[in-house]
């Protein structure tokens, strides 16, 4: 049985970058796809939609971030966003903006391609023999989550799509309630690799599904931080029907 390969666009402005990328990616089995900019891309996705985004922070026209911001009013494709800039400020509100991953230019290949096999595996829909004996509806708090088609469902019946990162995320505390998880085992359970020194973006990942749930970091019920240990999930959870 053969597997179709993934589709990938790569949206950068240098033709460098996107010549390099579609080499290597295509080298290594995935269908790649390139666009110059915002206008190349959203043409492209009136016509197909590709299983990962890998967009550049700064093009001229609409940048990274605008883009991201665009694509996640409608969309929950996996996109990676790249940077030749150092600040974090920058790193923090890719994420904050939807951005399943970030990485800063100059990159090594090889580790673009791991995050790239990581966020697929995180976006790709549950259909292992395990996760078809688990529960396809899981109640926790007000709200129940759809595995099957990866959606929160409130008390009134209304259902809000997760990104790929977002429900892994959710996944995590739901496999462990009550107990208290590490930023850096978060990172671990939801990347599949440790966390650089000093990093944050576990913070930023804990707030965006916090805001999925209504909540925000000072009044969180559900999703509560523990000071100096990490973030515990407080309600119980059980299987829905």
């Amino acid at each position: 049985m053969t597997t179709t390969p993934a589709t990938l666009m790569v949206v950068d402005d240098d033709l460098e970058i996107r010549e390099l990328l579609a080499d290597y990616l295509g080298r290594h089995g995935y269908h790649v796809l390139t666009a110059d900019g915002a206008d190349s891309l959203y043409q492209q996705l009136a016509k197909q939609t590709p299983d990962l985004l890998i967009v550049d922070v700064m093009m001229p026209g609409d940048d990274g971030f605008t883009i991201c911001r665009e694509l996640r009013k409608t969309s929950d494709i996996p996109i990676i966003m790249l940077t030749a800039s150092a600040d974090d400020t920058d790193r923090v509100l890719g994420l904050e903006l939807g951005a399943d991953d970030y990485m800063a230019k100059p990159f090594n290949p090889r580790e673009l391609l791991a995050r790239i096999k990581a966020v697929l595996r995180r976006a790709r829909p549950v259909a292992t023999v395990a996760s078809a004996q688990e529960a396809r509806w899981v109640r926790f708090g007000d709200w129940q989550l759809d595995r099957m088609t990866r959606e929160l469902i409130d008390r009134e019946g209304i259902r809000t799509a997760l990104s790929g990162a977002d429900y892994q995320l959710l996944q995590v505390f739901l496999e462990r309630p009550a107990t208290v998880i590490t930023r850096d085992d978060l990172y671990t359970l939801t990347r599949g690799r440790e966390a650089p020194p000093l990093d944050r973006s576990i913070d930023v990942h804990v707030c965006r599904l916090r805001q999925r749930l209504g909540e925000d970091a000072q009044h969180s019920q559900l999703i509560r931080t523990v000071r100096g240990a990490g973030y515990v999930l407080t309600a119980r959870v059980e299987p829905a029907s």
